[in-house]
């Protein structure tokens, strides 16, 4: 076969042959075909006359290809020559009408094979149909044609065209376009001709195209096989379109506008499709990234992607790092601030949270307490000596986010939430505005702030819950080992005793030995029993008669008592076993830790973000409780604030059914302050004994952590005690001046107060420990103004106490306040220019009053000229006159004295200057 063919290439298919390319051995593969003996000849020349030509088209013996990236055209380069070879052994036992096969040609991208042949025969059309027939016949009575997959489903078809074997990119498709090369087909004759190929679906009317080209029509099958075997029996068909003309049909595949269909669906059909396509979106939302970040989640508790926790890290440190330094890199461990007998109140707060960390959570603790009182470091080192995994949440980082997108995504950073797309928000409001003009109403896909927020915390809910379960799992494993483990123990410990008693029993001599049978004919060992123990000595009883029968009745109760006793034991130790499974579950739970929690600043964002995390944290604690509830783990909420109101009463509001736990952290008293210095000096290798005078300015910090950790550090440094206290008094003018008074008169007009407010409220601090609330509400510069005041308790400036739950006093923000008001009211430059400002306004107001006063009395005036003669109006108009004549009479007098005080005042600056 293989000489035949290659007599039968032409010139230029050897060429392409010899030449390498790749693209050569394809056209070569297009163009290949086989054919028969070359006797073909020598025949025709013994009957003295050519033979007719035809051409048949078989199906599916190839796998039809529908574009470039179908990998099954490879399957049939493959099998070519099998398959080939197989359909020239189907069609040799053909010979109707001496039948001969010239050449099989290979049409692979449409899937089939023409056969080229030849027959003698005076009629040809009778003839050609015969010998379809017998091909038919013959084909199907050896199995059917030959497939590239096995299936044997193919159909020989007769060519009532030309054959067309073109290898351009015109991919198959169901739709057939059929050109007419003269005067258009009816359609009914073209369903006659086409429709014996397989079902029709339509057929187009005839379209008329540009100019020059052929008017067609779309024929669309049912099926590609159908449409293929048209294509290459019909094309250049001369076929009659009336009894003396011909139209010829040129055949070529129309792919169907699929892209525009889709369009116009979505276009024409938004109510269906927006829905569908949002639900779908969701759905695979839900199915595919949820579980990823429940992991990650997870995984960020659980400092799964920490390189800090690895143990290659680790290695490498201990072994590069820290063996090469002089110093220790590792940062000084965190110890609590309470001692023993040193500071009572935070010895209490750390026994309160201590309790609640060891119990069952079902509500929320918050700790709160003024700025630099230790509430995070004392959180810190309980959650260390525990050694709790925590998670926290800082609500003061949250709150500098610029936009939603940027706190979304900061939140999503502190959990773990990954993966988050905050920019999609952004994309949904723009969908939501076209729906709006698409359908008349929103989609539904964009979604709020506390929307969003809801949605992070919720899978954060869920990747905590999972690790907890998880670790639960993984610490029963460990509790089944460790009782599996005790029993081969206990297992073993047997086996030893049996050993030395002789009762052991080793079951693999008998493989050897034998057992049984075997052994009572001699051979084998035989299994041990308590008769054949070692006897072992014990003290006979020196009784006998009753004596005997009392001493075994008392033998027999020790034995009851000793297996009760036994049984008590194994009860104890079971419960004991389930208590401490119970405490490791509790001491395994994860803490969440909202730190900052405070309504300070931050905007409408800051409020929404507040109330989903209250939100949040009471759905935790109301879970918590639940007995088929899976997320057991603690919660702690801290602020930073000395006014806690606001923020106790968002979180009550939030969890209505569960009492709040507070733990409160307040400066220590000054015994507590002396004791607790004494003893961080003593731990750090200085034992100091305070006199009077040094006690004297230690007791001006107060108790305030902060403060007394500072004062410590100095006085480590070589500082003595009254240098350290005057240091951190004149750090705090510096940071007094800038945070209430501003920089200078622009910054000082960002400030929420004026500096007249912060100047009046500090000249009277420094007097006396605390002023009236309301008197300081009511005088100026406040008028009744209580923004500015919670502003600077906010700031920290000052503190406001209060009293059956009204406020009633202000304090200073901090103990060491007190101290640095008075410094900076001792500044004659600062207070001379404070006072010359705050007199300035005073005398603004006053001379406001004196020019409403002089108004009013010029209208009394007129009052009085058209009322004098009415009995009893003159004697109104008098009193009225007199009263604002001392009005003004008083705003006078403070004008003047403020002025004189102003221009002493200024003589201060001037002499100051000189």
């Amino acid at each position: 076969m293989l000489k035949t063919l290659r007599t039968t290439i032409s010139p230029s298919s050897r060429a392409l042959l010899a030449s390498p390319s790749t693209a050569a051995i394809q056209v070569l593969r297009q163009r290949r075909h086989i054919t028969d003996s070359p006797s073909v000849a020598a025949d025709e020349r013994s009957e003295g006359r050519a033979p007719e030509e035809g051409w048949l088209w078989i199906d599916s013996v190839f796998p039809v290809s529908l574009g470039r990236l179908d990998l099954r055209s490879y399957v049939g380069y493959a099998r070519e020559d099998t398959l080939l070879e197989q359909v020239r052994v189907l069609l040799s036992k053909v010979n109707t009408h001496g039948f001969r096969i010239v050449s099989l040609e290979p049409h692979i991208k449409d899937g089939g094979v023409f056969v080229k042949f030849q027959y003698d025969a005076a009629d040809q059309d009778t003839s050609l149909q015969i010998i379809l027939e017998s091909a038919r016949k013959s084909v199907h009575g050896q199995g059917g044609v030959p497939s590239w997959c096995g299936l044997h489903y193919g159909e020989v078809w007769l060519v009532k065209g030309t054959p067309w074997r073109e290898d351009m990119h015109r991919y198959v498709s169901s739709i057939l376009r059929v050109s007419f090369e003269g005067p258009d087909i009816s359609d009914e004759s073209l369903y006659r001709l086409l429709r014996p190929y397989g079902r029709i679906h339509d057929i187009s009317p005839p379209t008329p195209g540009p100019a020059g080209t052929l008017r067609s029509v779309l024929v669309t099958f049912k099926n590609i096989r159908s449409a293929t075997s048209a294509r290459n029996t019909i094309h250049s068909l001369k076929f009659p379109s009336s009894p003396s003309t011909f139209t010829t049909l040129r055949t070529s595949y129309a792919q169907p506008e699929t892209v525009h269909a889709v369009r116009d669906y979505i276009a024409n059909h938004p109510r269906i499709f927006l829905p569908v396509l949002f639900f779908l979106i969701g759905t695979v939302t839900y199915a595919i990234f949820d579980p990823i970040r429940v992991f990650m989640v997870e995984g960020k508790m659980n400092d799964w992607f920490d390189y800090k926790e690895f143990t290659i890290y680790k290695w490498l440190r201990a072994n590069t790092i820290e063996r090469f330094s002089l110093t220790s890199s590792e940062p000084p461990p965190e110890s609590s601030l309470a001692k023993e007998g040193v500071w009572k109140e935070r010895q209490d707060a750390e026994e309160a949270l201590k309790k609640y960390l060891a119990d069952l959570p079902n509500s929320i603790t918050f700790v709160h307490g003024p700025q630099g009182s230790g509430k995070t470091r004392m959180l810190s080192s309980l959650l260390k000596d525990t050694g709790r995994k925590s998670m926290v949440i800082d609500v003061g980082e949250l709150s500098k986010a610029s936009s939603e997108m940027a706190l979304v995504s900061g939140l999503a950073t502190q959990t773990g939430y990954w993966p988050v797309f905050s920019f999609l928000n952004s994309l949904n409001n723009m969908i939501d505005l076209a729906s709006v003009g698409v359908i008349g109403q929103k989609a539904g896909l964009s979604s709020s702030l506390p929307e969003q927020l809801k949605q992070v915390l919720d899978v954060v809910g869920r990747g905590l819950s999972h690790g907890n379960a998880a670790q639960n799992a993984r610490r029963e494993r460990q509790a089944k080992r460790a009782e599996l483990d005790a029993a081969k123990s206990k297992e073993r410990e047997m086996v030893r005793e049996r050993i030395e008693e002789g009762l052991w029993h080793d079951g693999r001599i008998d493989a050897v030995c034998g057992n049984g049978v075997m052994s009572e004919l001699g051979v084998g060992i035989e299994r041990f029993t308590e008769a054949d123990a070692a006897p072992r000595p014990r003290a006979e009883p020196q009784v006998d008669g009753e004596g005997s029968l009392e001493n075994g009745e008392r033998e027999s109760k020790e034995m009851k008592k000793s297996s009760s006793e036994e049984q008590k034991e194994a009860e104890d130790a079971r419960k004991q076993q389930r208590s401490a499974e119970d405490l490791q579950a509790v001491e395994s739970m994860p803490v969440v830790i909202i730190k900052n929690f405070e309504t300070k600043g931050g905007g409408s964002r800051k409020e929404e973000l507040l109330d989903a995390l209250a939100q949040w944290a009471a759905s935790l604690a109301e879970n918590q409780a639940s007995e088929m509830s899976k997320l057991p783990f603690s919660l702690l909420t801290t602020q930073r604030l000395s006014d806690n109101r606001e923020n106790v009463k968002r979180l009550a509001k939030a969890l209505p059914s569960k009492p709040l736990n507070q733990v409160s952290l307040s400066d220590a008293d000054s015994a507590s302050a002396l004791s607790f210095v004494k003893q961080k000096l003593h731990d750090n290798g200085l034992d100091v004994q305070f006199s009077q005078s040094q006690i004297t300015h230690l007791q001006r910090l107060g108790g305030r952590a902060s403060d007394l950790e500072s004062l410590i550090h100095k006085m480590r440094s070589g500082m003595t005690v009254e240098e350290a206290v005057d240091d951190i008094v004149l750090r705090g003018v510096s940071e007094l001046r800038k945070n209430a008074f501003g920089d200078d008169v622009e910054d000082a007009k960002n400030l929420p107060w004026t500096r007249e407010q912060a100047w009046i409220l500090m000249k009277q601090l420094s007097k006396q420990p605390e002023i009236s609330y309301h008197e300081v509400l009511m005088d100026f510069p406040f008028k009744g103004d209580e923004t500015p005041l919670r502003h600077m308790e906010h700031a920290e400036l000052i503190t406001i106490g209060t009293l059956n739950g009204r406020p009633s006093a202000i304090k200073p923000g901090k103990p060491v306040y007190k101290f640095v008001f008075e410094q900076l009211v001792n500044d004659s430059v600062f207070k001379a220019t404070q006072d010359i400002a705050f007199n300035e306004k005073v005398i603004a107001s006053a001379e406001t009053t004196v020019k409403a006063c002089e108004a009013e009395l010029l209208t009394l005036k007129d009052v009085d000229a058209g009322t004098a003669n009415w009995w009893g109006s003159k004697r109104a108009v008098e009193m009225r006159a007199s009263y604002l004549l001392k009005k003004m009479r008083a705003a006078e007098d403070k004008i003047e004295g403020l002025e004189k005080q102003n221009v002493q005042l200024k003589k201060v600056l001037s002499k100051t200057h000189h």
